[in-house]
């Protein structure tokens, strides 16, 4: 084999394309930036920091990501460009160097039932194709093994037109691997049907005690009373078995009612494409509360779980069904993969070794390729995207990272800082939005945006080396070095939670004895069973807040005045002052603007091309009508108090004319959480993930519990914001709250009255108590990594 010999030109001029090193950013404006200019080391790690809402995102995600992907989709043909989301060149003067970016977020994975880690991964496809060629006995092909597939039965008549047309007779056979019964989703529903109706009444007497359904409504409950199918008169206990077959299963079917062509349904498939058909975060409060009570999912009898149906399971390699090894443990499936020693489909081996050997290394090896993917965290739902590109042949792209560090214990913080590292030493570009100072330093180059957060942020503060950032004198700079001390005096318990045999998930029958009336914190490695302990041993109900990472759904219509419910008040003074009705003062009812419909923006559709947004000429962007806006309160009209921050709007509604209680009340609660900068009008989808998590505890700050559970409430905090946080967790307490909290962060089990430690490991090596006692006992015992952590962390 010959081999070309590299020419030795001798000179040591470097060649024009090394020139392009950079990529530079001039004039951002995206968001709340104000002009902002940054020059980036291609090739190297760069951390972005600053508190929560000074820009962070705005000039990574919504500026550089976002022209690097809009620019590869102007690639793309117009036809291909025509079935593409269309985006609009983010607000900047000039973006110079980029290369193709690479977003690993932190956004949940799809919800959908039959979405697993293994359907996520390319790690079920790897294992069907697997079980398809080696499982015995042999039942067919890899759809055969997927749950997702259905199996398919058909025959009959076709036409062929080929020469002479003839009929012929064919059959059509497909073998899937979903289980017929739960059709692939590993639980049935069963609806209690006590909750949907009275038997002791007649449906004339009101007998359904469904939310919404009245007896005079001609949609729902008429229907029935005057299908003809049932008497209206009759108690329902006393309906015969074919009144009973026909009320509650019925196909449906066409009836008149006052000679009007309806609809009849048996009343369970209209509550199933009614209320279960839909998402139960989006539902409103009342509603999401009788579908908790009346539907219940229980295990599939059939698959027991597995979503697979029985053919499926009956193929086996080595005594072990494809099913068995969705729910082994990543790291047991690993070592069970290595010991597979077939040639014919080594390649195939090969590549699901490496696949998951990633997990593992990766920091997700408790993880099971069945495990529903919209169980997984925020921080766990990152790592299982940064698989794909571990072993990934790109060089010279831009990986951007959404805070990589969320969810994790900083024993696996230094795991996570090799994966970047090993990300940049490849040639590639990594840009990192982080809090944390275990990975800021290390960095190779620093931004750090503020000073602070909205309006008073989005300017680059400074730009440098981590040394640099620690001598600016930045916020950042300031709070780097921070390290909270422990207490010298606990809080003593007032009483105990008692919880018993607790075995969710991973946890070994765990007693344990949880403080009440002082601050305890939960922690362990990820996947050590916190979160199972807390929430899922914790019994929900009366006197207990549990305020967990779920996100937060909204629209551009939703903003925090309307989440929080600070506008109902708000719209009731007005309406009070100027004696009109108080839909007049709502963007999303009467007083909304007829020309944008109260969104304040216009989008002009340019089919192939990006949709543009343009300000509203009839409102000005302010989104309500001309004659709305003439009504004041306080000499304010309703967009002005809008588009005040949380703290002017606490001023404006604390004394004089527009005094407001009940608004003054929630806007407390959004300062005590930090987020005083934020306007009452700024859109839902422009808050950070910070800001979201600490606008849902302020909302929760409002309801009547004993015991508040609090999961990560650090997530996405700055390190100046932490304090404060710790602030409010003391007032928690001191009210005579018990405060329970499920966190990583060195600086609040520093702050804890009581530690609860999991462990010692994850998975099947977790779910076991491996410490509990005060913060000083566990930095003095150092008996796990919790503890060697928190003694290296407050010098002790």
């Amino acid at each position: 084999m010959s081999r070309a010999k590299k020419a030795d030109t001798g000179s040591s001029v470097p060649h024009v394309a090394d020139s392009h090193d950079l990529i530079r950013v001039h004039g951002a404006c995206e968001n709340n930036l104000k002009d902002v200019s940054v020059e980036l080391p291609k090739r190297r790690l760069t951390v972005f920091t600053g508190v929560s809402g000074s820009g962070k995102s705005s000039l990574v995600f919504a500026t550089i990501a976002a022209e690097s992907q809009r620019l590869i989709n102007e690639t793309y043909s117009a036809f291909v460009q025509g079935f593409m989301p269309t985006q609009a060149r983010p607000e900047v003067d000039v973006l110079d160097g980029l290369t193709t970016a690479i977003i690993v977020d932190q956004q949940r994975m799809g919800a959908d039932p039959r979405s697993t880690v293994g359907t996520a991964t390319d790690a079920n496809a790897m294992l069907r194709i697997l079980f398809s060629r080696l499982g015995k006995p042999h039942i067919g092909s890899p759809s055969a093994f997927a749950f997702n597939v259905a199996s398919v039965r058909a025959s009959g008549a076709i036409t062929v037109e080929k020469g002479a047309k003839k009929t012929v007779k064919a059959t059509f056979n497909r073998t899937g691997g979903m289980c017929p019964r739960c059709e692939g989703r590993g639980a049935v529903s069963d609806i209690d049907l006590t909750q949907l109706y009275d038997d002791t009444k007649s449906l004339a007497e009101g007998a359904f005690t469904i939310p919404g359904w009245k007896s005079d409504s001609f949609w729902t409950v008429r229907v029935y009373a005057e299908s003809g199918l049932l008497d209206p008169n009759k108690p329902i206990r006393k309906f015969t078995k074919k009144e009973m077959q026909d009320f509650l299963y019925h196909e449906p079917t066409k009836v008149k009612v006052e000679g009007v062509n309806l609809t009849y349904e048996g009343l369970i498939p209209k509550i199933q494409k009614s209320f279960l058909s839909k998402d139960r975060e989006a539902m409103q409060p009342h509603i999401r509360d009788f579908v908790d009570r009346a539907v219940t999912f229980t295990t599939c009898p059939e698959c027991d779980g597995t979503r697979l149906s029985e053919l499926a399971r009956s193929s086996k390699i080595k005594r072990i069904s494809i099913a068995d090894a969705c729910a082994m443990e990543i790291r047991d499936l690993a070592e069970w993969v290595r010991g597979l020693k077939e040639p014919s489909v080594a390649p195939l081996l090969a590549a699901l070794q490496h696949t998951l050997d990633s997990f593992v290394e990766i920091g997700l090896g408790y993880l099971a390729l069945d495990r529903p993917a919209g169980t997984l965290s925020g921080g766990e739902a990152q790592r299982v995207k940064m698989i794909r590109h571990l072993g990934s042949s790109l060089t010279d792209v831009t990986y951007v990272f959404d805070e990589p560090t969320i969810g994790l214990h900083p024993h696996d913080i230094e795991r996570m800082n090799d994966l970047l590292l090993r990300l940049r030493d490849k040639g590639n570009t990594v840009l990192v939005v982080e809090h944390k100072p275990e990975t800021i330093v290390i960095a190779d180059h620093v931004v750090d945006l503020g000073p602070g957060a909205g309006t008073e942020g989005g300017t680059v503060c400074f730009e440098g080396t981590v040394e640099g950032l620690r001598k600016g004198g930045t916020v950042t700079g300031r709070h780097f070095d921070d390290r909270a001390s422990l207490k010298a005096e606990v809080r003593k318990p007032t009483g105990t939670l008692e919880i018993r045999g607790a075995s969710a998930h991973n946890l070994r029958d765990v007693d344990v004895d949880i403080p009440l009336g002082v601050l305890t914190v939960v922690t362990g490695v990820a996947g050590s069973g916190k979160s199972s302990l807390v929430h899922g041993s914790i019994p929900a109900g009366e006197g207990v807040v549990s305020v967990d990472q779920s996100p937060i759904r909204g629209s551009r219509r939703s903003n925090p005045a309307t989440y929080t419910g600070l506008l109902d008040p708000i719209r009731k003074a007005f309406a009070k002052v100027n004696g009109v009705k108080p839909a007049l003062f709502s963007a999303n009812s009467e007083g909304a603007c007829p020309e944008c419909n109260g969104i304040g923006v216009i989008y002009t559709d340019l089919g192939m091309m990006a949709s543009v947004s343009t300000p509203c000429e009839e409102c000005g962007g302010k989104r309500f009508q001309a004659s709305v806006l003439e009504y004041k309160l306080g000499g304010r009209d309703i967009s002005e108090v809008l588009a005040m921050s949380v703290t002017q709007a606490e001023e404006f509604f604390g004394s004089g004319e527009a005094s407001t209680p009940a608004a003054h009340r929630i806007l407390n609660r959004l300062a005590d959480v930090g987020l005083g900068y934020v306007s009452l009008g700024q859109p839902l989808t422009t808050l950070s993930g910070g800001e979201r998590q600490r606008l849902k505890l302020a909302t929760h700050m409002s309801e009547k519990g004993g015991v508040y559970v609090l999961d990560e409430p650090t997530a996405g905090l700055h390190l100046a914001d932490v304090e404060q946080l710790l602030g409010l967790l003391d007032r928690l307490v001191e009210s005579g709250k018990s405060v329970i909290v499920v966190e990583h962060h060195q600086a609040v089990m520093a702050h804890a009255d009581w530690i609860i430690d999991l462990g010692p490991g994850a998975g099947h090596d977790g779910g076991r108590i491996v410490f509990q006692g005060t913060p000083a006992e566990l930095v003095a015992a150092r008996s796990t990594l919790t503890g060697e952590h928190l003694a290296a962390y407050v010098g002790g």
